[in-house]
């Protein structure tokens, strides 16, 4: 059974009346920097297990009525086409996703700001297409004076020259895709334009993480350091929250040391009103609030950090990631006292390989590969390629064909459909290698669950495999790893590609 450490109603509770406490201090608006994934946000749901990954959006709908959602992405992110790793799509592609989503909840997106525009080509095409579909779209450029200059940030040539965006609520959502956004700028110049028109504004940031009211070491803590060391963040003790409350609470550096700056603008905008000492008296967090078994918590954030220690490990063969974003990886586990195969699934998907290795004619033969699934049970079950599918293929329906009770023995898919497949592949369309990848493989399945009684058994269980571990021995394929994000599985590979063939990789 899948062990609880999080409450999510007593943290949906509390979180919304802080963020109600926190609109009713200002007289007219309060912009809300939201920080982290607002959907299907699976770091905290595997770091807090019973976490809902959707629990922000759920917050959200519980403030539908007082609340406008703007939306940030920074122009270089489209140009240079950055990707949302999660989703394998660019960050472009999931401001359109997101708008998708907020509407499914019954949201609107007040509008959408390109920030630190300058005419990049692909920013520019990117307005367009948002514009012809009817979607609110803004640009803000560079801030003139950022950050020394507060006088020229705080006028007409630094926050005015940034268009106004219109809102309705009292309170003003602001989101983006990820870091570094210009979600802190757009909420700023608002705030300036809002000062303006005479309108009593304030500023506040949610983010999950850190959890500014657990240890500095805690384990949660520290995948927060994992999942984001690519991009150099680390946490520390709030130094202005120490002097002025005498109090040790936890952030971020770039929050830390950014607060200076952003006491100054908020000083300047406001006359002097600004109401925060520390950033973390900026922060609305409630997260630790709904953690009630803390052993849980612990335990899932050291097996968050091993698999992030993989994913860098992958990404820096990619070319991905430069040294220091490796070695940061690895000294975060090796301070916890972790190590690589202190993840459960890691060692029998390499002991399959070694095995057919020692079995095999030629000991320099390179194509083996395999993979190790730990089940819900705490079953491991593993797979490997073959001539007819690979590891993936394999792993999934033993593993569905495990919890379904099929015996090792029974088929679930005709030799003759794999023989069609393969044939329609390799003689048509002309792909190397032939062997079933996963993706067609669940087809194949699909299609014979039609009139195999037993295949549709096993496929019905393909929903059990859901926030199970999976190890492989080789990096996956985009099209695999597409599959296996759409099963919901939480997949590590070693850093080492399947062939040497470059074109391939």
């Amino acid at each position: 059974m899948t062990k609880i450490g999080f409450d999510n109603e007593k943290y949906l509770d509390k979180q919304a009346a802080a963020i109600l406490e926190r609109v009713n201090l200002f007289k007219d608006k309060l912009y809300l920097e939201f920080g982290g994934k607002l959907f299907f946000d699976y770091h905290a749901s595997r770091v807090l297990p019973g976490f809902d990954p959707n629990i922000k959006i759920k917050l959200l709908r519980k403030l539908k009525d007082k609340a406008d959602i703007i939306l940030c992405v920074a122009a270089g992110d489209i140009e240079r086409k950055k990707i949302r790793a999660d989703f394998g799509i660019t960050y472009d592609m999931n401001v359109l996703k997101l708008i998708d989503d907020f509407r499914e909840w019954n949201l609107d997106v007040a509008g959408v700001v390109i920030t630190l525009f300058d005419n990049q080509p692909s920013a520019v095409h990117f307005k367009n297409k948002l514009e012809r579909q009817g979607i609110r779209t803004y640009t803000h450029g560079f801030t003139k004076g950022y950050p020394a200059d507060i006088d020229t940030i705080v006028s007409d040539e630094g926050y005015g020259a940034n268009s106004y965006i219109e809102t309705k609520n009292k309170l003003v959502i602001v989101t983006a895709p990820g870091p570094a956004s210009g979600k802190l700028a757009t909420c700023l110049s608002q705030l300036y334009h809002d000062f303006k028109m005479g309108l009593e504004s304030g500023y506040a940031k949610f983010e999950t993480f850190p959890i500014w009211n657990l240890p500095l070491k805690h384990p949660v803590n520290i995948a927060y350091e994992a999942a984001t060391a690519d991009i150099r963040d680390f946490n520390m003790i709030d130094p202005y929250h120490l002097e002025s409350y005498g109090e040790m609470t936890i952030n971020y550096n770039r929050d830390v040391e950014i607060f200076p700056v952003i006491k100054r603008i908020l000083n300047k905008i406001t006359s002097g009103a600004s109401l925060y000492k520390s950033p973390t008296d900026m922060g609305v967090n409630k997260a630790s609030y709904g953690i009630i078994r803390d052993d849980i918590v612990r335990e899932a954030s050291k097996q968050e950090i091993i698999r992030r220690y993989f994913w860098y490990n992958v990404e820096y063969i990619k070319g991905s990631i430069d040294q220091d974003t490796l070695t940061r990886s690895e000294l975060l586990m090796k301070n916890l006292g972790l190590n690589p195969e202190d993840r459960k699934v890691v060692l029998p998907a390499r002991e399959v390989v070694s095995e057919r290795r020692s079995d095999a004619m030629d000991d320099t033969y390179e194509n083996l590969s395999a993979a190790a699934i730990e089940l819900e049970d705490g079953t491991i079950v593993t797979g490997k390629n073959s001539c007819l599918m690979d590891a993936a293929s394999s792993l999934i329906l033993n593993a569905i064909k495990t919890v379904a009770g099929i015996p090792d023995n029974i088929h679930l898919l005709s030799p003759n459909v794999i023989e069609s497949i393969q044939q329609l592949k390799g003689n048509i369309l002309g792909d190397r290698p032939k062997a079933l990848n996963l993706e067609e493989t669940l087809i194949a399945l699909g299609i014979s669950a039609t009139t195999n009684p037993t295949a549709q058994l096993a496929l019905d269980c393909l929903k059990d495999l859901a926030g199970c571990e999976i190890h492989f021995t080789h990096i996956q394929s985009p099209t695999n790893e597409k599959a296996l994000r759409k099963l919901r599985v939480n997949v590590t590979s070693d850093p080492q590609f399947p062939s040497k063939n470059l074109f391939m990789i």
